[in-house]
């Protein structure tokens, strides 16, 4: 056993009756405080004038006052890809929209080009510098879709080269299936074939293999319709797989009504959610990861609707969405500035968004808490407040991150 003393915790319970997202949710502060870590799981939290008499001979590490929180969960991101697309970045601020870039090849179609060329060694290497700069800034669980493949092999090149990436780095990666990202330029004349013979075959492959962790898809004008979507999570549902969903980005097409009468872990970006996918969401517990870097990227101007998520009791969690296009984005903190600052989330709300309710929408109930008997995940930092996280910019003020147990 080993245990931290002379810290601040934000344990980020679920005490409050605000807990599922509401805007009075707390940090759950414990001044003066301690935590006792055995066997990677935390075995006690609370004031170090408590510390059970039993814990006298754990070995101690002083923090000398600084914050722990839980280890922060980036629960949306692509950031296995290859190439980059700057050059769509200038197009956009030269006035061509996303759907303009997407419907001339651009967009997701020219990095299927680059991934589908590039070798897992490639990807590896580039997706790593990414991933390290997000673990820098205190992510201790990431979520990592494929998307950039467009047929089998190489939709299952992204999801192995995303198990290495869990494998090389003290992180633990969660993997989803996002084959229905885009219909590729071979399939143009035949979506059904498409969603037949590359989506539901290779998550058939895909599952069998150990590879999937999730379900995704991209519900959109531009991408897969409601009715499609359907039909794939009918499929994931059959296999054992639980679902999530890209969802009113663009308009409402009501894929995220959908995707919660289908168990939807996320329905994420919902810009353009209304009230009758906010009701639906509530009901299923399915959670709203909102993505303030695509937002900003893309120079939204309909914002999601924040409030109508809290007055409902839907849990918010927020997330990097890193990808090559749309959120080039890799800082988890400025992520949390963002969902202040264009969202009007609270601090308290961000840090939530990150740790407990982002756990939610990878269902992983063993973290983004500081609890006894949860996995013991992590952050510490040279701040004395929370609010500290979310407030600055540009600012790392990360000391050090705890992965099952062990100071990394």
């Amino acid at each position: 056993m080993q245990i931290l003393s002379n810290a601040t915790v934000a344990a980020m319970g679920d005490s409050s009756p605000a807990a599922a997202g509401g805007a009075s949710q707390g940090y759950g502060l414990v001044e003066r405080a301690a935590v006792a870590i055995e066997d990677g799981r935390i075995a006690w939290v609370g004031a170090e004038a408590d510390i059970p008499a039993d814990y006298a001979g754990a070995a101690r590490q002083d923090l000398g006052g600084r914050l722990v929180t839980p280890g922060l969960i980036d629960c949306h991101t692509h950031v296995v890809f290859g190439g980059d697309r700057a050059r769509e970045f200038e197009m956009r601020l030269e006035g061509a929209s996303y759907e303009e870039i997407a419907r001339a090849g651009g967009g997701i179609l020219s990095s299927v080009r680059e991934t589908r060329a590039a070798d897992e060694e490639a990807l590896l290497a580039s997706a790593l510098r990414r991933v390290d700069t997000l673990l820098s800034e205190g992510v201790t669980t990431l979520e990592i879709k494929s998307g950039y493949g467009l047929d089998i092999d190489s939709e299952l090149k992204m999801l192995r080269v995303a198990r290495r990436i869990g494998e090389a780095r003290r992180v633990t990666v969660k993997t989803t299936w996002l084959a229905a990202h885009a219909v590729p330029p071979e399939y143009r004349d035949d979506r059904q074939g498409y969603i037949r013979d590359v989506v539901i075959a290779g998550m058939e492959r895909g599952h069998a293999e150990g590879l999937i962790d999730a379900v995704d898809g991209f519900c959109e004008g531009i991408a897969f319709s409601r009715e499609e979507m359907a039909a794939i999570f009918d499929r994931a549902a059959g296999l054992g797989l639980p679902v999530k969903l890209h969802a009113e980005q663009l308009s409402d097409l009501g894929g995220a009504a959908m995707a919660a009468r289908h168990g939807a872990l996320s329905a994420d970006h919902l810009e353009h959610l209304g009230q009758d996918g906010v009701d639906a969401m509530a009901e299923s517990g399915t959670v709203a990861v909102l993505l303030p870097g695509a937002f900003y990227t893309l120079r939204e101007t309909h914002y999601p609707p924040v409030q109508a998520l809290r007055d409902a009791g839907v849990a918010i969690a927020l997330a990097t969405d890193c990808n090559p296009g749309t959120s080039p984005l890799t800082s988890i903190l400025l992520t949390m500035n963002m969902g202040a600052t264009l969202f009007r989330m609270t601090p308290a709300e961000c840090l939530a968004a990150v740790t407990r309710n982002a756990a939610r929408a990878l269902r992983l109930p063993d973290r983004g808490r500081i609890a006894p008997g949860l996995r013991a995940d992590l952050a510490i930092w040279d701040v004395r407040h929370p609010a500290e996280l979310t407030y600055r910019i540009g600012f790392n003020p990360l000391h050090a991150r705890v992965v099952g147990g062990e100071l990394v």
